[in-house]
């Protein structure tokens, strides 16, 4: 026989405070997302060029190269697993006219390893300074008061653009008894040089030779697109500036060089608002995360929540022969398997429900972040869910 669950409305949230720990939670999370719906109702406020969109070719480029740290305290590289760390280390003293015997193979605890990245900014002139992150390749233990020997940084052209050395500075430690108990906090094998490497090379750069600049929206958008070269053409004149797509504007610049820095400085000073975002649920499946924007809408719909509880008990028995017998004694497993299920709610959305209607439905029912995510993920394939459900 089976019980028919009438659809029922969810009527306006009642004030009134919750006792139980999880209602509590519910309430507070459903206040957040009110709040969070909230700011993002107010009216868009204009924003900098500078903050919407980049110069096309003025970014920073990557560097990496492998070095040795030496001056550690026995938490080096094995010889043993590590074969290449030795390697270098003998290549480096044949460089210094130190020979090593060939029967010997120095056994070091205190040298390791590394690989050393960098960022390379825009614009960077030779004598500068940038930070650096070493990161052992190796089994060592830690890095830390160990000392970077001279490395070079190359780019993706094989050219090298920076030399770092320097003192590294680890976060993390690393500490083990001679019982073999260990106690790490964060991670010692990773550390920083700040201002560990000296720019050597420049990198090219169009900005002042090409006629024309292109700013790249950060976010591709083709009302902020022309919001931007319309903003441009009313202050620098009409024509001044194109918008190629959605994401490219196109800029004429000045002839004479010495005035783009200035110009483009003003440019980048101009207030644009914005486009209105798109409507779309962002769900973090690992975290239970959900975010959902303001524009979001559902269709009439009706959806019906429900829990299945699972529990698997394992209670094993020992079996016991008969005295005289030939059979052994032995554990037989037992397990107790349950299936229970919860009463089921059923609630309609109408059509062009908004996003607080929709928290306060959810948690009305008491879904959990899991059970919002299943819920949003049927309505989109149901086609009432008027958004893009990104899954992260």
């Amino acid at each position: 026989m089976s019980t028919h669950v009438p659809a029922r409305r969810i009527p306006a949230p009642r004030r009134s405070q919750p006792s139980h720990p999880r209602a509590r939670w519910q309430a507070c999370l459903a206040a957040l997302l009110l709040a969070a719906l909230a700011a993002l109702a107010l009216p868009a406020h204009a924003e900098r060029i500078g903050d919407l969109a980049q110069v096309a070719g003025v970014r920073s480029n990557q560097l990496i190269g492998y070095g040795l740290v030496v001056g550690l305290e026995g938490s080096g590289d094995q010889t043993s697993q590590a074969p290449f760390t030795t390697q270098s280390l003998e290549n480096m003293l044949q460089q210094f006219g130190v020979t090593v015997p060939a029967n010997v193979r120095p056994q070091l605890r205190n040298a390791a390893a590394v690989v050393v990245t960098a960022d390379l900014p825009a614009f960077a002139k030779p004598g500068q300074a940038i930070d650096v992150t070493v990161a052992s390749i190796g089994n060592a233990k830690s890095l830390r008061g160990g000392q970077l020997l001279m490395t070079p940084l190359r780019g993706a052209d094989g050219n090298t653009y920076a030399i770092a050395q320097g003192s590294v500075l680890v976060g993390g430690i690393n500490a083990q008894g001679q019982s073999g108990s260990s106690v790490q906090v964060n991670i010692s094998s990773t550390g920083r040089i700040p201002n560990g490497a000296s720019v050597e090379r420049t990198v090219p750069s169009s900005f002042a030779s090409t006629g024309s600049l292109t700013l790249n929206l950060n976010t591709p958008d083709f009302t902020t697109a022309n919001r931007v070269a319309k903003a441009i053409n009313d202050r620098f004149g009409a024509g001044t500036a194109e918008a190629r797509d959605a994401v490219s504007v196109e800029v004429r610049a000045p002839q004479d060089p010495n005035q783009r820095v200035g110009w483009i400085a003003g440019i980048q000073n101009l207030d644009v608002t914005p486009g209105e975002a798109p409507a779309r649920v962002i769900v973090n499946s690992r975290t239970g995360t959900v975010v959902i924007g303001s524009d979001v809408r559902v269709s009439a719909a009706a959806v019906a929540h429900g829990s299945i509880e699972v529990s698997i008990g394992e209670q094993p028995l020992v079996s016991q022969p008969a005295p005289f017998s030939q059979g052994q004694t032995a554990v037989v497993p037992s397990s107790n398997v349950k299936i229970a299920e919860h009463g089921g709610h059923m609630f309609t959305f109408g059509p062009g429900v908004s996003l607080d209607q929709i928290v306060h439905a959810v948690n009305q029912v008491g879904a959990s972040p899991n059970d919002l995510i299943a819920i949003l993920q049927a309505l989109k394939q149901a086609g009432a869910l008027h958004a893009d459900l990104v899954v992260i």
